[in-house]
């Protein structure tokens, strides 16, 4: 019987299982990400003659896979396994693994360099799946099926924006490099000074931090696991953790690289990555030694191989995600959630890969998509919708002023520079407010005053 003092009873427990609002939210978001990559498929296939997401993720189960989002995807999936099955299942990955590779070598098939291995943990993977609905019921099987989707959805992350990156180069054959140049005149061109500065420092610090940057889902693995630690003992998950963050990033991020398509500095006035090969499609080649000159920006036309992929930095978001994540464990990992977050910026700004307004674009993107997700587990209080809203009308104040005023901003540096940064730095500051009074405990009310008692006379 329906309960009128607790009404949401019969929303649940008079439910069937299908019926209860949670599971109804998780076949709504799976029938989503099922149109969504069927989309993207259709779209690769149209636009670049090539199979998308999901004909890639179906043929890494025999054909060779690249080894390390798969090997991550397995790791993320251990944390709802006990000490004993995830050696089982790591030494189930080897196995397959060490099948696969000789069968390849045995029938001599071409294999692409640093692909040899991965297949194990795809179907360890999947071994799990299917070790979960039929031999696990209740929470176990819950649980169980939950990390299997949290690994899968790291290696499908992976696909997903490749093809993604695929399609902002075949749809938009022009880029707006010019107004992007041209604002980013407000902060002194830090593209072309770090540029500089990574020249002269050798060839040990460009190494360095080029391997930080091309490793960046290993960073996010890492401070993961260390947040998820606690899953199998507690068997649940924690309500927020880097993972959700982290898909939410790459799941919006890309759409705005349709609306403001972007190449990067080495890319459209450098010669870029190969060396030479994108002098053609540049606009001049002066990326990192002299300065583009301040004139009237317009779109200019770019190869269809280059995703247009710097407006926001993403790498900068994910960074920053992974520095926010990280401030709570052990000292060894806030260092190294510090190292990564300045070797990212390091490389994004010396490598030429993307301007200094990229970078405070992705800033302010990233901790508004940490503020919505922690407002949503906190439960849509005024203090948590308001740093939203803000955070979200910087990031379209900055994304307009770069493509609307960018010759204002260039002409008057010592104002618009300031301002923008001030922008930034007020998204930084509220967010940081705001979560600290989320943290505090509650200070527990005042104990009532004792009361006096007169001291009663002994009788005679």
């Amino acid at each position: 019987m329906p309960s009128r003092k607790y009404p949401w009873i019969s929303r649940t427990v008079g439910n069937p299982p299908w019926r209860r609002p949670r599971v109804l939210l998780w076949t709504a978001g799976g029938l989503v990400a099922l149109v969504f990559l069927i989309g993207l498929e259709i779209a690769a296939r149209h636009y670049g003659g090539v199979p998308g997401p999901i004909t890639n993720q179906a043929r890494e189960v025999f054909l060779p896979p690249k080894p390390g989002p798969l090997y991550g995807g397995l790791a993320l999936m251990m944390v709802v396994l006990t000490w004993r099955q995830r050696f089982i299942a790591a030494g189930a990955a080897v196995g397959v693994d060490a099948v696969f590779i000789l069968v390849r070598w045995a029938v001599d098939a071409d294999v692409p360099e640093g692909q040899f291995f991965g297949n194990g943990a795809l179907w360890a993977m999947l071994g799990c799946a299917v070790f979960a609905l039929t031999r696990r019921s209740g929470a176990e099987r819950a649980l169980l099926l939950k990390g299997v989707g949290l690994g899968l959805l790291l290696v499908a992350g992976r696909k997903t924006g490749d093809t993604w990156l695929l399609i902002t180069a075949k749809t938009r054959p022009t880029v707006l490099d010019p107004y992007v140049a041209t604002a980013d005149h407000a902060l002194g061109n830090p593209s072309w000074l770090a540029g500089r500065l990574l020249e002269a420092s050798g060839p040990l610090v460009p190494h360095v931090i080029d391997l930080v940057y091309a490793q960046l889902a290993v960073a996010a693995v890492a401070a993961a696991l260390y947040q998820l630690r606690n899953v199998a003992t507690e068997r649940r998950f924690p309500r927020h953790h880097l993972v959700r963050t982290f898909l939410v990033i790459g799941l919006i991020g890309p759409a705005f690289y349709m609306i403001f398509p972007v190449v990067g500095p080495i890319f459209a006035y450098g010669p870029g990555t190969s060396g030479t090969g994108g002098v053609e499609w540049a606009v001049t080649n002066v990326w990192p030694h002299t300065l583009p000159s301040i004139g009237v920006p317009h779109p200019v036309p770019y190869d269809g191989l280059t995703p247009r992929n710097c407006m926001p930095s993403l790498h900068t978001a994910w960074s920053v995600a992974i520095f926010i994540h990280t401030r709570k464990g052990s000292r060894p990992l806030r260092w190294a959630g510090t190292f990564w977050l300045v070797a990212t910026l390091s490389a994004t700004l010396g490598f030429g890969y993307h301007y200094g307004v990229d970078l405070l674009a992705g800033v302010v993107f990233a901790l508004t998509v940490e503020a919505a997700l922690r407002t949503y587990d906190h439960g849509w209080h005024r203090s948590g919708i308001r740093l939203v809203a803000h955070g979200t009308v910087v990031f379209a104040a900055l994304l307009v002023s770069y493509r609307y005023l960018p010759v204002q901003m260039a002409a008057h540096p010592w104002v618009s520079g300031p301002l923008i940064l001030l922008a930034t730095a007020s998204v930084i500051y509220g967010y940081v407010r705001t979560t600290r009074a989320w943290e505090e405990p509650e200070a527990a009310p005042p104990a009532p005053p004792a009361l006096r008692t007169e001291p009663q006379p002994e009788p005679a």
